[in-house]
Protein backbone atom coordinates (compact mmCIF):
# COMPACT_ATOMS: atom_id res chain seq x y z
CA UNK A 1 0.00 0.00 0.00
CA UNK A 2 1.52 3.39 -1.02
CA UNK A 3 1.98 5.64 1.60
CA UNK A 4 -0.19 8.98 1.20
CA UNK A 5 1.96 11.98 -0.38
CA UNK A 6 2.70 14.52 2.53
CA UNK A 7 1.35 17.86 1.71
CA UNK A 8 2.65 21.26 3.93
CA UNK A 9 -0.05 24.13 2.89
CA UNK A 10 0.87 27.55 3.51
CA UNK A 11 -1.60 30.11 3.95
CA UNK A 12 -4.61 32.52 4.99
CA UNK A 13 -6.96 31.17 7.77
CA UNK A 14 -10.53 33.05 7.89
CA UNK A 15 -14.14 31.90 8.20
CA UNK A 16 -16.73 32.28 5.61
CA UNK A 17 -20.13 33.73 7.16
CA UNK A 18 -22.70 32.67 4.49
CA UNK A 19 -25.81 34.82 3.83
CA UNK A 20 -28.33 32.80 2.08
CA UNK A 21 -31.58 33.84 0.08
CA UNK A 22 -31.14 37.41 0.02
CA UNK A 23 -33.75 39.71 -0.52
CA UNK A 24 -32.17 42.11 -2.69
CA UNK A 25 -28.73 43.97 -2.63
CA UNK A 26 -27.83 46.05 0.03
CA UNK A 27 -28.56 49.86 0.27
CA UNK A 28 -26.98 52.54 2.30
CA UNK A 29 -29.71 53.42 5.19
CA UNK A 30 -31.81 50.31 4.47
CA UNK A 31 -31.87 46.90 5.65
CA UNK A 32 -32.96 43.44 3.54
CA UNK A 33 -33.30 39.95 4.88
CA UNK A 34 -31.42 36.59 4.50
CA UNK A 35 -33.11 33.61 4.70
CA UNK A 36 -30.35 31.58 6.14
CA UNK A 37 -27.03 32.11 7.62
CA UNK A 38 -23.80 29.49 8.25
CA UNK A 39 -20.05 30.10 9.80
CA UNK A 40 -17.97 27.82 8.19
CA UNK A 41 -14.56 27.05 7.58
CA UNK A 42 -13.06 29.39 4.63
CA UNK A 43 -9.96 30.83 2.78
CA UNK A 44 -8.71 28.97 -0.34
CA UNK A 45 -5.78 27.78 1.42
CA UNK A 46 -7.61 25.99 4.32
CA UNK A 47 -10.24 24.60 1.44
CA UNK A 48 -7.64 22.94 -0.23
CA UNK A 49 -6.41 21.41 2.82
CA UNK A 50 -8.96 20.03 3.88
CA UNK A 51 -10.32 18.39 1.04
CA UNK A 52 -6.85 17.46 0.14
CA UNK A 53 -6.71 15.17 3.31
CA UNK A 54 -10.07 14.10 2.97
CA UNK A 55 -9.21 12.25 -0.90
CA UNK A 56 -6.56 11.02 1.19
CA UNK A 57 -3.34 13.02 1.59
CA UNK A 58 -1.45 13.47 4.77
CA UNK A 59 -1.73 17.65 4.83
CA UNK A 60 -0.72 20.21 7.66
CA UNK A 61 -1.10 24.00 7.60
CA UNK A 62 0.88 26.63 8.64
CA UNK A 63 -1.24 30.22 9.24
CA UNK A 64 -2.46 32.18 11.60
CA UNK A 65 -5.59 32.77 13.47
CA UNK A 66 -6.40 35.14 16.59
CA UNK A 67 -7.19 34.25 19.98
CA UNK A 68 -11.29 34.19 19.67
CA UNK A 69 -13.96 31.93 18.70
CA UNK A 70 -13.62 32.18 15.44
CA UNK A 71 -9.67 30.66 15.32
CA UNK A 72 -11.05 27.78 17.52
CA UNK A 73 -13.12 26.51 14.58
CA UNK A 74 -10.81 27.13 12.06
CA UNK A 75 -8.49 24.96 13.60
CA UNK A 76 -11.22 22.17 14.96
CA UNK A 77 -12.54 21.96 11.52
CA UNK A 78 -9.17 21.25 10.19
CA UNK A 79 -8.37 18.75 12.62
CA UNK A 80 -11.84 16.75 11.92
CA UNK A 81 -11.22 16.84 8.44
CA UNK A 82 -7.78 14.72 9.23
CA UNK A 83 -5.46 18.12 8.57
CA UNK A 84 -2.29 18.39 11.14
CA UNK A 85 -2.59 21.95 12.71
CA UNK A 86 1.02 22.59 14.78
CA UNK A 87 2.08 24.77 12.50
CA UNK A 88 -0.81 27.41 13.28
CA UNK A 89 0.18 30.03 15.48
CA UNK A 90 -2.36 32.15 17.39
CA UNK A 91 -1.69 36.28 16.81
CA UNK A 92 -2.13 38.46 20.39
CA UNK A 93 -2.61 41.40 18.69
CA UNK A 94 -5.39 40.72 15.75
CA UNK A 95 -8.80 38.82 15.64
CA UNK A 96 -9.24 35.81 13.22
CA UNK A 97 -10.04 36.76 9.51
CA UNK A 98 -13.69 36.38 8.52
CA UNK A 99 -15.36 36.89 5.06
CA UNK A 100 -18.88 38.16 4.53
CA UNK A 101 -20.12 36.68 1.44
CA UNK A 102 -23.56 37.60 0.52
CA UNK A 103 -24.84 34.46 -2.14
CA UNK A 104 -27.02 35.19 -5.41
CA UNK A 105 -27.85 32.09 -6.82
CA UNK A 106 -24.41 31.42 -8.67
CA UNK A 107 -22.85 34.78 -8.16
CA UNK A 108 -21.68 36.65 -4.72
CA UNK A 109 -20.24 39.99 -3.31
CA UNK A 110 -17.86 39.45 -0.28
CA UNK A 111 -16.32 41.54 2.39
CA UNK A 112 -13.38 40.07 3.68
CA UNK A 113 -11.30 41.35 7.15
CA UNK A 114 -8.25 40.18 7.24
CA UNK A 115 -7.19 40.12 10.63
CA UNK A 116 -4.45 38.11 11.88
CA UNK A 117 -3.61 36.99 8.84
CA UNK A 118 -1.75 39.78 7.56
CA UNK A 119 0.90 38.81 10.86
CA UNK A 120 1.30 36.00 9.05
CA UNK A 121 5.41 36.03 7.78
CA UNK A 122 7.90 33.63 6.61
CA UNK A 123 9.27 33.17 9.49
CA UNK A 124 6.24 31.22 10.67
CA UNK A 125 6.73 28.63 8.09
CA UNK A 126 8.52 25.37 9.73
CA UNK A 127 11.51 25.62 7.82
CA UNK A 128 13.28 22.56 9.74
CA UNK A 129 10.50 20.75 8.84
CA UNK A 130 10.13 21.12 5.20
CA UNK A 131 12.17 18.65 3.83
CA UNK A 132 9.84 15.50 5.62
CA UNK A 133 6.95 16.96 3.10
CA UNK A 134 6.68 15.77 -0.76
CA UNK A 135 4.74 19.33 -1.76
CA UNK A 136 4.00 22.85 -0.56
CA UNK A 137 1.05 24.57 -2.13
CA UNK A 138 0.38 28.66 -1.26
CA UNK A 139 -2.57 30.29 -1.98
CA UNK A 140 -3.82 33.88 -1.88
CA UNK A 141 -0.97 35.33 -0.81
CA UNK A 142 -2.18 39.17 -2.07
CA UNK A 143 -4.42 39.15 1.27
CA UNK A 144 -1.43 38.04 3.00
CA UNK A 145 0.84 41.49 3.41
CA UNK A 146 3.67 39.66 5.54
CA UNK A 147 4.60 37.36 2.75
CA UNK A 148 3.68 38.82 -0.03
CA UNK A 149 6.37 40.94 -0.91
CA UNK A 150 8.54 37.38 -0.15
CA UNK A 151 6.78 35.35 -2.81
CA UNK A 152 10.10 34.85 -4.89
CA UNK A 153 12.14 34.26 -2.14
CA UNK A 154 9.70 31.59 -0.58
CA UNK A 155 9.42 29.65 -3.54
CA UNK A 156 13.21 30.08 -4.74
CA UNK A 157 13.84 28.61 -0.95
CA UNK A 158 11.95 25.40 -1.21
CA UNK A 159 13.16 24.48 -4.56
CA UNK A 160 15.92 23.94 -3.02
CA UNK A 161 14.75 21.71 -0.55
CA UNK A 162 13.70 19.74 -4.35
CA UNK A 163 9.82 19.19 -3.10
CA UNK A 164 6.94 20.29 -5.73
CA UNK A 165 4.99 23.31 -5.75
CA UNK A 166 1.33 24.77 -5.93
CA UNK A 167 0.55 28.44 -6.05
CA UNK A 168 -2.91 29.76 -6.69
CA UNK A 169 -2.63 33.54 -6.53
CA UNK A 170 -6.28 34.07 -6.04
CA UNK A 171 -7.55 37.70 -6.96
CA UNK A 172 -5.88 40.65 -6.26
CA UNK A 173 -8.78 42.25 -3.95
CA UNK A 174 -6.47 45.71 -4.22
CA UNK A 175 -6.20 45.28 -8.48
CA UNK A 176 -2.64 46.11 -8.18
CA UNK A 177 -1.32 42.38 -9.90
CA UNK A 178 2.43 43.27 -8.80
CA UNK A 179 3.35 39.89 -8.66
CA UNK A 180 6.26 39.47 -10.56
CA UNK A 181 5.45 36.19 -12.21
CA UNK A 182 8.29 35.97 -14.60
CA UNK A 183 10.77 35.84 -12.06
CA UNK A 184 8.72 33.70 -9.62
CA UNK A 185 6.85 30.71 -11.72
CA UNK A 186 9.76 29.06 -13.46
CA UNK A 187 9.96 28.33 -9.35
CA UNK A 188 6.19 27.00 -9.36
CA UNK A 189 5.40 23.41 -10.17
CA UNK A 190 1.62 23.79 -10.59
CA UNK A 191 0.07 27.13 -11.41
CA UNK A 192 -3.72 27.11 -10.54
CA UNK A 193 -5.08 30.74 -11.99
CA UNK A 194 -8.70 30.89 -13.28
CA UNK A 195 -9.17 32.85 -16.23
CA UNK A 196 -10.55 35.88 -14.95
CA UNK A 197 -6.73 35.98 -12.90
CA UNK A 198 -4.98 35.39 -15.29
CA UNK A 199 -6.15 38.02 -18.17
CA UNK A 200 -5.78 40.52 -14.75
CA UNK A 201 -2.24 39.61 -14.07
CA UNK A 202 -1.14 39.30 -17.55
CA UNK A 203 -3.12 42.55 -18.68
CA UNK A 204 -4.95 41.09 -21.63
CA UNK A 205 -8.28 40.87 -22.94
CA UNK A 206 -7.92 37.34 -24.73
CA UNK A 207 -7.38 33.87 -22.78
CA UNK A 208 -5.12 32.83 -25.93
CA UNK A 209 -2.71 35.72 -25.57
CA UNK A 210 -2.34 35.49 -21.47
CA UNK A 211 -1.40 32.15 -22.47
CA UNK A 212 1.33 32.50 -24.94
CA UNK A 213 2.64 35.52 -22.67
CA UNK A 214 2.61 33.36 -19.54
CA UNK A 215 3.70 29.53 -20.75
CA UNK A 216 7.35 30.53 -21.14
CA UNK A 217 7.38 30.99 -17.40
CA UNK A 218 5.28 28.12 -16.20
CA UNK A 219 5.95 24.44 -16.02
CA UNK A 220 2.20 22.91 -15.62
CA UNK A 221 -0.72 25.32 -15.87
CA UNK A 222 -3.85 24.46 -14.99
CA UNK A 223 -6.10 26.98 -15.87
CA UNK A 224 -9.64 26.90 -14.57
CA UNK A 225 -12.55 27.81 -17.37
CA UNK A 226 -15.59 27.63 -15.49
CA UNK A 227 -18.08 25.44 -16.94
CA UNK A 228 -15.93 25.21 -19.74
CA UNK A 229 -13.90 23.01 -17.65
CA UNK A 230 -10.16 23.32 -17.25
CA UNK A 231 -7.74 24.00 -19.88
CA UNK A 232 -3.91 22.17 -18.97
CA UNK A 233 -1.04 24.08 -20.70
CA UNK A 234 2.72 22.21 -20.94
CA UNK A 235 5.61 22.84 -23.10
CA UNK A 236 3.12 25.10 -24.97
CA UNK A 237 0.53 22.34 -25.61
CA UNK A 238 -2.90 22.76 -24.67
CA UNK A 239 -5.41 20.07 -22.88
CA UNK A 240 -8.83 20.96 -22.68
CA UNK A 241 -11.28 19.39 -20.82
CA UNK A 242 -14.79 19.28 -19.86
CA UNK A 243 -16.44 20.48 -16.90
CA UNK A 244 -19.06 18.55 -14.12
CA UNK A 245 -22.27 19.14 -14.07
CA UNK A 246 -23.91 17.69 -10.26
CA UNK A 247 -27.20 17.19 -10.81
CA UNK A 248 -27.75 19.74 -7.54
CA UNK A 249 -25.98 23.21 -7.25
CA UNK A 250 -26.14 24.95 -3.95
CA UNK A 251 -23.40 27.56 -4.44
CA UNK A 252 -19.88 27.63 -6.01
CA UNK A 253 -17.36 28.99 -2.80
CA UNK A 254 -14.03 27.19 -2.70
CA UNK A 255 -15.15 25.50 -6.09
CA UNK A 256 -11.27 26.59 -7.20
CA UNK A 257 -9.91 25.49 -4.20
CA UNK A 258 -11.56 21.80 -4.57
CA UNK A 259 -10.42 21.72 -7.87
CA UNK A 260 -6.87 22.27 -6.92
CA UNK A 261 -6.96 19.42 -4.40
CA UNK A 262 -8.50 17.43 -6.78
CA UNK A 263 -5.70 17.90 -9.38
CA UNK A 264 -2.86 18.15 -7.11
CA UNK A 265 -3.46 15.11 -5.03
CA UNK A 266 -4.09 13.51 -8.48
CA UNK A 267 -1.21 14.29 -9.95
CA UNK A 268 1.35 14.17 -6.95
CA UNK A 269 0.09 10.16 -6.99
CA UNK A 270 -0.32 9.66 -10.45
CA UNK A 271 2.38 12.39 -12.46
CA UNK A 272 -0.76 11.95 -14.91
CA UNK A 273 -1.44 15.59 -16.40
CA UNK A 274 -4.64 14.86 -18.16
CA UNK A 275 -6.37 12.79 -15.44
CA UNK A 276 -5.55 15.23 -12.84
CA UNK A 277 -7.13 17.97 -15.01
CA UNK A 278 -10.00 15.89 -15.35
CA UNK A 279 -10.11 14.95 -11.32
CA UNK A 280 -9.62 18.43 -10.73
CA UNK A 281 -12.95 19.62 -13.02
CA UNK A 282 -14.40 15.74 -10.89
CA UNK A 283 -13.33 17.86 -7.40
CA UNK A 284 -14.95 21.21 -8.54
CA UNK A 285 -18.16 19.69 -9.09
CA UNK A 286 -18.79 18.17 -6.15
CA UNK A 287 -17.80 21.37 -4.05
CA UNK A 288 -21.15 22.78 -5.85
CA UNK A 289 -23.08 20.15 -3.82
CA UNK A 290 -22.83 21.06 -0.85
CA UNK A 291 -22.58 24.42 1.26
CA UNK A 292 -19.21 26.22 1.24
CA UNK A 293 -15.93 24.70 0.45
CA UNK A 294 -16.43 21.48 2.36
CA UNK A 295 -19.17 20.01 3.30
CA UNK A 296 -19.62 17.92 0.17
CA UNK A 297 -16.41 16.40 1.41
CA UNK A 298 -17.11 16.09 4.87
CA UNK A 299 -18.56 12.62 4.68
CA UNK A 300 -16.44 9.67 2.78
CA UNK A 301 -19.97 8.08 2.18
CA UNK A 302 -21.67 11.14 0.74
CA UNK A 303 -18.86 12.21 -1.35
CA UNK A 304 -18.32 8.87 -3.22
CA UNK A 305 -21.93 8.57 -3.74
CA UNK A 306 -21.52 12.13 -5.36
CA UNK A 307 -18.25 11.20 -7.54
CA UNK A 308 -20.22 7.53 -8.43
CA UNK A 309 -23.06 10.22 -9.91
CA UNK A 310 -21.02 12.69 -11.83
CA UNK A 311 -18.26 9.70 -13.02
CA UNK A 312 -21.45 7.58 -14.56
CA UNK A 313 -22.80 10.75 -16.09
CA UNK A 314 -19.89 10.82 -18.08
CA UNK A 315 -19.20 6.76 -18.70
CA UNK A 316 -18.00 7.80 -22.11
CA UNK A 317 -15.14 9.80 -20.96
CA UNK A 318 -11.95 7.65 -20.58
CA UNK A 319 -10.03 7.62 -18.08
CA UNK A 320 -8.76 6.52 -14.60
CA UNK A 321 -9.71 8.18 -11.31
CA UNK A 322 -10.23 6.75 -7.94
Amino acid sequence: MKQPKKILVIGELNVDILLNGIDGFPQMGKEILADSMNVVLGSSSAIFAANAAALGASVSFCGKVGNDAYGELCVRTLKNMGVQTDWISISAEKNTGATLILNYDQDRANITYCGAMVDFTQTDIPWDHIADFDHVHLSNFFVQEGIRKDILEIFKKLKEYGITTSLDTQWDVLERWDFDYKSCLPYVDFFLPNESELLALTGFDSIEKAITEIQDFTNYLALKMGNEGSWGIYNKEILKTDAFSPETFVDAIGAGDSYNAGFVTHFLNTQNFKESLINGNLMGAVNTTATGGTQAFSSQKSLHQILNKLKTARKNEQYEID
